[in-house]
């Protein structure tokens, strides 16, 4: 693991682990979940999304007269999802006191095409920018989104903040059923952030989520090039995944003239891609 440090910030990266963050903290106070030696990508506090997003449904999805099937990446989901970058490791491509950039490579596979992505870390007394970039090196145009999977400290006292337009309710296996309001058990507006039972896609995000810790300490994440946020809130407390995305779960599976809705890009040869991730821990 290598380290990156400023203004009190540190932060920990695990390149061989899916290129993953393992912490955040600042003046020791975690910003995100820690890991001293994580196992997986699932131990860490954070990790990249690449070349799509969540879920790909019944692991098949057509793409211009093309059948693209993937298999299962991860055990007990008959979906595959987060897409490639997570599951193999990165190498590191720069290093500062202060910034880090991190490379994958893809070469094709069950994902047709060949593609290298880059993560990118920069501290500063504002925080944490991070971004990640994928650059279709293919001959023919690639279905391309990106996104960030933070893991967050919380308990019961932790408040959610943030301002949606929608939400997807889903159905056991986490795949979309159907378009709700974003209220009730659903609503993210001065709610608990921990215990919600929540799997859930949300559209027309701000970009921007506030946590308020009980100790009166606010994180702050934006993103302001994604329109779409995941949000993870398992009954059993402790943690929540807030994840700053490009587009919507299992839009792979939708019709590609749905796709600009969706969040869904396509790059051209040789054409790239960006999502931003700034994160910053403030008293209230």
């Amino acid at each position: 693991m290598i380290s990156i440090t400023a203004a009190g910030h540190e932060l920990i990266l695990a390149p061989e682990v899916g290129g993953s963050i393992a912490s955040l903290t600042h003046d020791g106070r975690p910003i995100l979940r820690g890991s001293e030696a994580p196992a997986s990508p699932l131990d860490c506090g954070c990790f990249p999304l690449v070349p799509y997003c969540n879920r790909i449904r019944d692991g098949a999805f057509l793409f211009r007269g093309k059948r693209v099937s993937i298999a299962p990446n991860m055990v007990g989901d008959p979906s595959p999802l987060h897409g490639d970058g997570w599951l193999g490791p990165w190498l590191i491509e720069s290093l500062g006191d202060a910034s880090a950039c991190l490379f994958f490579a893809h070469a094709p596979d069950e994902w047709p095409w060949e593609y290298e992505a880059r993560q990118t870390f920069r501290l500063s007394d504002k925080g944490l920018e991070a971004e990640i970039s994928c650059r279709n090196l293919s001959a023919e145009p690639m279905p391309c989104g990106l996104g960030f999977h933070p893991y967050f400290p919380c308990d019961d006292e932790t408040r959610i903040d943030t301002k949606v337009e929608r939400v997807w309710e889903v159905d056991d296996k986490v795949l979309p059923t159907g378009i709700a309001e974003p209220g009730g058990r659903y609503a993210l507006t001065g709610e608990p952030a921990c215990g919600r039972s929540l799997d859930n896609g949300y559209g027309g995000w701000s970009g921007e989520m506030l946590l308020t810790a009980g100790n009166g300490w606010v994180t702050r994440m934006a993103s302001p090039d994604a329109k779409f946020f995941q949000i993870y809130s398992p009954p059993s407390g402790g943690l929540l995944a807030a994840e700053p995305v490009s587009h919507a779960n299992a839009a792979l599976n939708e019709p590609e003239q749905s796709w600009p809705e969706l969040g869904l890009r396509v790059l051209e040869p040789g054409e790239t891609m960006r999502l931003r991730m700034d994160l910053s821990l403030m008293p209230a």
